[in-house]
């Protein structure tokens, strides 16, 4: 299985792009779901407990959404049998319902637990998270296929610019009625 690198590369922007749309975002879901879930923090936090953990959690949030870009451009998107357009919130959604059983781990393990959500057992965290992955890879979906979109094969073989005779096509100069 060959890995095509500037697809990948061009995936990896749309998917650090995607990450950063689902960050700057999350003040807003947080208040329509309810619930104080930021991912920004429960990455900056399990690296670090000072003042530092939001801009290590905004980093490692957008090195994974560029990773998942990469392996997405690269490997699933052009192997998936679904129209372009869904294909991103496609992947988006299988990444949160294989990766969200871990939150039962994080809210048992992680080094802040005491400071932040309880998820696992939580349906509004879950339905949070699944806007969240929808929104990701909707904006890493088309993002990337606008990147990655291939040239034209052939240009046009004619193109007609104009005509003087008012008919755009010198044939219809040369026809005569009811022939």
């Amino acid at each position: 299985m060959a890995i095509d690198r500037p697809r990948s590369a061009w995936g990896a922007v749309a998917g650090a792009v995607a990450a950063g749309v689902w960050a700057l975002q999350q003040p807003l879901d947080q208040r329509v779901f309810g619930v104080r879930y930021d991912d920004t923090e429960l990455l900056g936090k399990l690296v670090t407990r000072g003042a530092a953990w939001p801009a290590a959690g905004l980093a490692l949030h957008l090195v994974n959404g560029a990773a998942f870009g990469a392996v997405y451009a690269g490997v699933v998107a052009p192997r998936l049998r679904l129209p372009p357009w869904a294909r991103g919130p496609a992947a988006g959604l299988g990444e949160h319902l294989g990766s969200w059983p871990l939150v039962l781990v994080t809210d048992r393990l992680h080094p802040a637990r005491a400071e932040l959500p309880t998820l696992g057992t939580d349906p509004w965290a879950f339905a949070q998270a699944t806007w969240r992955h929808v929104l990701f890879g909707t904006i890493l979906g088309e993002l990337e296929r606008r990147l990655n979109a291939e040239p034209d094969e052939e240009p046009p073989t004619h193109q007609h610019v104009g005509s003087s005779n008012g008919h755009g096509n010198i044939e219809h100069a040369m026809t005569v009625p009811g022939s």
